[in-house]
């Protein structure tokens, strides 16, 4: 089983990866196939995380875009049948390979993911901290990605972890529901790893308020019950409501000189941020450093926590359902990857068009999948002979290459083949040659047969227009863009 399943770390270069890696390493037992290490680090040295007893490592780059792209980048790149995540500040324990195995064992075909068993350690000497208690409801909480397998193609049916939930918050209940919405479900395994309590500054707890306004995008997404089957307890940004309008009360109607009414609504503040800090405190360690910084932050908490809700609010009106990225981008070579040179047979001719490379690499780095697929009646017509073509494939895929399928039609427009586009048959082909569904499919080409091909097969298509383009082409396209990086624009920003 562990031979279909890679392990992927994102990890913004913390020291407690260097734990985990070492746990894994020491651990007996059979290995996964792969161990993704995902540096989500904008700039940095780059990672060297092998180390004997490691299963085979890859570390790839996403130049600081997020946990959810993180994650998204490291399945993408995998090909196996599980991915199992874990976070870079957990610790596996010895026998987690063997359990993992075992977890993903003849799991029926309705369960897209197993959640491993979470404990975090608190102080045996003291109290724990208002943070160290926090982190302790990692260990109760649901579907939560320090350690969680899913099948890749149940990630690639919903498009992976939602890019719009920039921190470590929410992505993942997110992506939990809608796997379940498919009518997959999710189970408990019985592998356990350690969460410990990492030290934080004292305002971590005014940092996270910014959650709030995930919560919103989380109602939008999935309506106002979101939190029962996410089992993710309201909290208290009701009560953080009431603090901060008796706040603004106080001070706008000592504003008004009405003191008598805003000495009252000051009251109400000073009780409600009194009981707030107390609940804080009371079962903590009560030390100067911890009374204090409850203190301070208890004031801070409440307006901040109904200031990101409230942005929330207007940021995500309207908000559609995450699509993700697609699993394959299709693309005609003549017109659209090079210039146009007709029945070209010369390698020298194969000349690539602006921006060909920079785009096809923004694809490759975000773990989209490239192919080419190219009518070549050329063959049919007696003008060229295949080794010609392959002579111009290969010195395409030396300019702009690598392409993971390459899809090439010999047959002239009266053969009646399946494969010459407008028909469908090279993007199905491609399609079942990397066992992808055609529906997260997009074929970009420059005249109508590439668009009308790619609909046959059920895929999306986009049009790049060219001088001869034909206008009634243009005008039938279902998208269309102006050049081939406004395509690849188009598609990474969801926009197919």
């Amino acid at each position: 089983m562990l031979a279909q399943c890679t392990v992927v770390v994102p990890t913004i270069g913390r020291p407690s990866l260097d734990v985990l890696l070492d746990a894994l390493a020491a651990a007996p037992g059979a290995r996964p196939a792969e161990l993704v290490v995902v540096d989500d680090r904008p700039t940095g040295k780059p990672l060297e995380p092998d180390r004997p007893g490691l299963p085979p490592v890859r570390v790839v780059r996403t130049g600081g875009g997020g946990p959810a792209r993180a994650r998204n980048l490291g399945w993408r790149t995998a090909r196996t049948e599980w991915i199992a995540f874990l976070d870079d500040d957990v610790v596996t324990d010895p026998d987690w390979y063997e359990r993992l195995a075992a977890d993903l064992a003849d799991l029926p075909d309705d369960v897209a993911g197993s959640q491993g068993r979470v404990r975090v350690p608190l102080p045996e000497d003291r109290r724990p901290t208002d943070w160290e208690r926090g982190t302790a409801g990692l260990a109760t909480s649901s579907w939560i990605t320090a350690d969680l397998a899913y099948r890749r193609s149940a990630l690639t049916a919903v498009g992976g972890f939602d890019e719009r939930f920039p921190r470590a918050f929410r992505e993942d209940s997110d992506l939990a529901l809608r796997v379940m919405d498919t009518g997959s479900r999710l189970v408990r395994g019985e592998r356990w790893i350690t969460h410990p309590a990492r030290p934080a500054d004292r305002w971590v707890s005014v940092r996270v308020q910014a959650g709030n306004a995930d919560d919103v995008l989380m109602r939008r997404l999935h309506g106002p019950g979101w939190r029962d089957r996410a089992d993710a307890a309201l909290g208290r940004r009701p009560q953080h409501a009431a603090v901060t309008a008796a706040a603004l009360a106080a001070v706008g109607l000592a504003a008004a000189r009405r003191h008598r009414v805003a000495l009252a609504a000051a009251a109400a503040w000073a009780a409600g941020t009194a009981e707030f800090a107390w609940r804080r405190i009371a079962p903590g360690p009560r030390d100067r450093a911890e009374v204090t910084t409850m203190l301070a932050t208890s004031a801070l908490i409440p307006p901040l926590a109904t200031w990101h809700w409230l942005r929330g609010v207007v940021q995500h009106v309207g908000v559609p359902r995450w699509r993700g990225l697609p699993d394959l981008v299709l693309l005609d070579r003549d017109g659209t990857l090079v210039h146009d040179f007709p029945y070209n047979g010369d390698p020298e001719w194969v000349r690539p068009v602006d921006g060909a490379q920079e785009a096809l690499d923004r694809l490759r780095a975000r773990g989209v999948r490239v192919g080419v697929v190219s009518n070549q009646s050329g063959v049919a017509r007696g003008l060229i002979i295949p080794d010609q073509v392959d002579a111009c494939m290969k010195r395409l895929d030396e300019l702009l290459g690598p392409f993971e399928t390459v899809q090439v039609c010999p047959h002239g427009p009266d053969d009646g083949c399946a494969c010459r586009k407008p028909a469908p048959g090279m993007v199905l082909a491609a399609c079942a040659e990397l066992g992808v569904d055609q529906a997260r499919c997009v074929v970009i080409g420059d005249i109508g047969a590439d668009v009308e091909a790619a609909a046959a097969a059920g895929a999306r298509g986009i049009l790049v227009p060219t001088p001869v383009t034909r206008r009634e082409e243009v005008a039938a396209a279902p998208q269309r863009a102006a050049s081939l990086p406004d395509a690849v624009d188009d598609v990474l920003a969801g926009l197919w």
